[in-house]
């Protein structure tokens, strides 16, 4: 499988945060979102091939106990069915993160905590990207069906990047249309978009605000207040 880059860093976002991990940011992505903020795993995937002992011999060297599968889009390979198994068996907690739009061929991830991430319309790129990516990445980041699946087994967060108040009125209409009761909604997580302090705080502002009256839990970025927006974090 294609690997951008193994690395120790602290988890900036959700459940988790704030808990030093391993992360395994594999390269290769369907989807192109406008504000991408792992390029070199997307729009430019970068990389080399590993074996999934490869991987797991280099995330154990690191004495972690937290490892997160990232991306890129991790689901597209299937030896993330395999390196997910690996690492549990060594005893590691493993997080899967995704954008929730397709599932490995054969068999099931196994993850202690499914971090989905999906994708709102506003995410897509220009119409007058090369590559009919604005097409292309419409057609693909809606997946009901693959969202559930994942959600299956319990162990799941949701996070939604949100830049306006119509992103946030989508997402609390696509977490109703998934029929997640209100109840159930303190695994769902909105996030500010943006790549540096300054972006965040001009949506935070209102977005904390906002997410408690729909009973979703407001996720700062932690790793951009952190550490800014470099690679390696």
């Amino acid at each position: 499988m294609r690997i951008a880059e193994i690395y120790v860093s602290l988890q900036g976002e959700g459940l988790l945060a704030g808990t030093p991990s391993v992360f395994v940011r594999t390269s290769g992505c369907n989807l192109r979102c406008a504000w991408c903020d792992t390029p070199f795993t997307s729009w430019t995937p970068e990389g080399d091939d590993w074996t999934v002992d490869r991987i797991t011999d280099r995330v154990v060297a690191t004495g972690m106990r937290h490892a997160v599968i990232t991306g890129g889009e991790p689901l597209l390979f299937q030896e993330t069915v395999e390196l997910s198994a690996a690492l549990r068996a060594v005893g590691l907690h493993v997080t899967v993160e995704t954008a929730g739009t397709v599932l490995p061929a054969v068999g099931g991830v196994q993850a202690d905590l499914m971090s989905i991430s999906p994708k709102l319309a506003s995410s897509a790129p220009a119409a007058d990207v090369p590559g009919n990516w604005a097409r292309r990445h419409e057609a693909a980041r809606r997946r009901d069906d693959v969202l559930r699946t994942l959600m299956e087994p319990g162990r799941w967060q949701l996070k939604f990047v949100i830049d306006s108040q119509a992103d946030l009125a989508e997402a609390a209409g696509w977490i109703e249309a998934l029929g997640i009761e209100p109840r159930h909604r303190r695994g769902v997580f909105v996030m500010p978009q943006g790549r540096s302090a300054s972006e965040l705080r001009r949506t935070s502002d209102w977005l904390e605000t906002a997410c408690r009256d729909h009973g979703f839990r407001f996720a700062p970025r932690h790793h951009i207040a952190w550490f800014g927006h470099a690679r390696g974090t």
